[in-house]
């Protein structure tokens, strides 16, 4: 299959099996051992429900956590689709669950965590913007367009020659501190993200993860890191809550 129909089919295949954001990311410029020797990284997207992000301005609901458990169930399932087709037409593939599970083989195979840095070789998050599908924002998450921060993701590598999409360099949040002003573990610096800057010289992952704890605990009872506060808030998932507030 050429490198313009594979490329075309597979997002066709993808949107219709329920992804909302597919892009292709060209991964050749990392190391081999990041990117498990495949060339090319699929950034799959889906969003969080709106009206249930829209309440989470003032901390995290039991309806929220079980939104994100939700979403990460259906793009483990959509990861697995996708290797599926990739590897029944005869290509290499590898896929990064969205949620990091320790007991997982598979994933471990692929990327390894690091718990005292938080932090992984290949984030989801740094595929999606090789594969345009937006840019980090100051709270460290990827912020899109047309979902702005209200989106998880997942990824799957491989070695199908795909058409890359146009990588996104450069943050788009310009002076805006709606999450560094609203986190309660002050975990953003305010700084905005470029290509090449790293996540720890403007968002404090360590500080934001004891925040989200105590948050969730005091606010629903759970000892999980889940916050959502700046999710909420970012202007650009605001755009995305009014336009489906009708």
């Amino acid at each position: 299959m050429s490198k313009i129909s594979i490329s075309g089919k597979l997002k066709e295949i993808l949107y219709s099996a329920g992804a909302s954001l597919v892009g292709y990311a060209d991964l050749s410029a990392l190391p081999l051992d990041v990117r498990n020797n495949l060339p090319y990284g699929i950034s799959i997207g889906m969003p969080l429900a709106p009206d249930i992000v829209a309440e989470l301005s003032n901390g995290p609901t039991l309806e929220y956590f079980e939104e994100y458990k939700r979403i990460n169930l259906s793009l483990r399932k959509m990861g697995e689709f996708c290797e599926s087709y990739l590897k029944e037409n005869g290509y290499e593939v590898g896929l990064i669950y969205p949620v990091l599970d320790k007991y997982d083989p598979v994933m471990m195979n692929l990327v390894s965590y690091e718990p005292k840095t938080l932090s992984t070789q290949l984030p989801h998050k740094t595929v999606a913007t090789r594969a345009g599908l937006g840019w980090i924002g100051k709270n460290a998450l990827l912020v899109t367009k047309s979902f702005g921060s209200a989106v998880r993701l997942t990824t799957v590598l491989t070695d199908a020659d795909l058409a890359v999409d146009k990588p996104v360099d450069t943050s788009n949040c310009g002076s805006c501190t709606a999450c560094v002003d609203v986190c309660p573990g002050h975990a953003p610096s305010g700084k905005n993200w470029a290509v090449g800057i790293h996540r720890d010289s403007f968002f404090n992952a360590a500080s934001c993860r004891e925040s989200a704890r105590d948050t969730a605990q005091r606010k629903i009872g759970i000892n999980e890191t889940v916050c959502g506060m700046c999710i909420a808030v970012c202007p650009w998932t605001q755009k995305y809550i009014k336009r489906n507030d009708r």
